[in-house]
């Protein structure tokens, strides 16, 4: 971190701009910063859902590489062309999300959020997680990115969906199944 802040207001975001890392300034409601602002949301909801797992859980240190990991993908569009999420990144996702559905059965229907308070926070996470995943995919068509954070993006979500139905079943809790036919009147 360049310059430590000592003040946190400085006013130049008052005519409705902020200031990305090049130095540039864009309209706060600019694509680029709805992309920012998206992931600094998701990696906020991943926090949420690390403190209501019991300390010492194991996925604690995976959400938080996680954390990580969405900082840099903020960072990475506060400066335009820059790439900090790479191949590596997900790659490891996805070694990541083999692991952890190995051990769950196959699911033969749709499932409702929730099943546990934890369960219920990672699928409020998926959900912001494919809406940054839109955002993206919508400054792409107006801006250069690097599609690997797209990708990164893609693959976080059915991550989240994975350890959403883990945590669903921790201490013999199960998760909801959709039912048609509750859905009418």
């Amino acid at each position: 971190m360049g310059n430590r802040l000592s003040k946190i207001y400085t006013r130049t975001g008052d005519d409705g701009s902020t200031g990305l890392a090049d130095g540039n300034r864009i309209a706060k409601n600019a694509q680029r910063v709805e992309a920012m602002g998206t992931a600094d949301e998701l990696n906020s909801h991943i926090g949420v859902l690390i403190e209501t797992l019991p300390s010492g859980d194991e996925l604690v240190e995976t959400l938080r590489r996680i954390q990580h990991h969405l900082f840099d993908l903020g960072g990475e569009f506060a400066i335009p062309g820059s790439q900090v999420i790479g191949d590596d990144h997900i790659q490891w996702l996805e070694q990541t999300l083999d692991h952890h559905n190995e051990s769950l059965p196959p699911l033969k229907n749709f499932i409702l959020p929730g099943g546990t308070a934890a369960a219920a926070q990672c699928h409020l996470a998926r959900a912001v997680c494919r809406r940054a995943e839109r955002v993206v995919v919508a400054l792409g068509h107006e801006d250069s990115i690097n599609t690997a954070s797209r990708h990164y993006l893609n693959r976080l979500s059915d991550l989240l969906f994975v350890i959403a139905r883990q945590l669903a079943r921790q201490n013999g809790g199960q998760e909801i199944l959709w039912e048609q036919k509750k859905s009418g009147l």
